[in-house]
């Protein structure tokens, strides 16, 4: 018995179909490994950060209105967070240049990292495809175990900092 091909316009879109994302991941997942390079040129890895906490968060672009709010924050309570051995790390798809000017123009303590290529925005979610322009706004609480501790999905730039902190105090 003779099997029924697929007809062409399946065949034409699932070849010019872009790489999708698989989403968010969700509390508990283990965080994909990862290297990415940061502001001065720099290589920063998932290795590096193993046995440590993290809070990784993706933003859209260096130097616009929400990140800069949401940087801000973050910067601002940089010490509360070191008092909870967390680290703070950036992520966008801006080149390293433009994060190294957003770091001295804000004074930055943490490092931002170029996630250039998108392709750990597409494996966690912070990007649907890599074409897309901006990564989402979206953050992962990384545990010491490399597993994801939080999300936060729906990142409000103003309050994110303290949204963090309170979850780490109720821990």
């Amino acid at each position: 018995m003779r099997r029924p091909s697929l007809p062409f316009f399946v065949v034409a879109i699932a070849l010019v179909a872009p790489a999708h994302g698989a989403g968010p991941l969700a509390r508990g997942d283990a965080f994909p490994a990862w290297s990415l390079v940061d502001q001065s040129g720099a290589t920063v890895s998932s290795r590096d950060m193993a046995g440590k906490p993290y809070l990784l968060w993706f933003y859209p672009k260096a130097m616009t209105p929400g990140c800069t709010a949401e940087g801000q924050g973050l910067r601002d309570s940089f010490a509360a967070f070191q008092d909870r051995h967390v680290e703070i790390l950036g992520v966008s798809f801006d080149a390293p240049a433009d994060n190294k000017t957003f770091v001295a123009q804000e004074r930055f303590p943490f490092r931002l990292l170029s996630d250039t290529d998108r392709t750990l925005a597409v494996a966690v979610g912070a990007a649907d495809s890599t074409s897309q322009p901006v990564a989402k706004r979206i953050s992962y609480l990384v545990g010491a175990d490399g597993k994801v501790r939080a999300v936060y999905a729906n990142v409000t730039p103003a309050t994110h900092a303290k949204d963090v902190l309170a979850d780490l105090s109720a821990r």
